[in-house]
């Protein structure tokens, strides 16, 4: 099912008692140097897809504190020097399977729209630990990062990510 992701439409499924979330969640657009060439991390999800970092705000955190938090969780990597672009996309799913079982066991909606704000940053890191949430890791140059991502949203967030970095001054 396709649905706008408006907090209109949201807030009226929501009145009229739809199983409806919102939530907000931060990324990082993670890459590293390698031979004189930008290197970018993509995960490899259990459901199949490729993608970057990302993670639900906790109560509390500021954006930065999210990215850094969920950066260290998922990939182990703590050294990350950010960048202000902040790019965000929206998509809506229907919960299935485990995350379908644990939202309905929490009280979550099993509907959600999603909201995620991405970030640049660079890490002199290459070694990746991947936390439970992943089955595997790739570093891969631009191009081949393009290709390999799963989704469009997370192509164009890519895309623009790689633009915005090569017009930046070397220091």
């Amino acid at each position: 099912m396709r649905l706008p992701v408006i907090k209109p439409l949201y807030f009226l499924l929501k009145i009229f008692g739809f199983p409806v979330i919102w939530e907000v969640s931060i990324g990082t657009i993670l890459y590293h140097m390698k031979d004189g060439k930008r290197e970018y991390l993509l995960l490899h999800y259990p459901s199949g897809h490729y993608d970057f970092v990302k993670g639900h705000m906790e109560t509390g955190e500021t954006e930065e504190m999210t990215l850094r938090r969920e950066t260290e969780e998922e990939t182990g990597i703590t050294d990350l020097h950010l960048f202000p672009l902040r790019q965000s996309t929206k998509f809506f799913y229907i919960a299935r399977g485990s995350e379908r079982v644990k939202r309905i066991k929490a009280k979550r909606g099993i509907w959600i729209f999603k909201q995620v704000h991405f970030y640049p940053a660079e890490t002199k890191a290459e070694d990746v630990k991947i936390s439970f949430e992943h089955t595997g890791f790739l570093w891969l140059p631009y191009e081949k990062a393009v290709e390999k991502i799963t989704f469009d949203n997370a192509k164009n967030i890519l895309v623009q990510t790689e633009k915005y970095i090569t017009s930046q001054p070397t220091l």
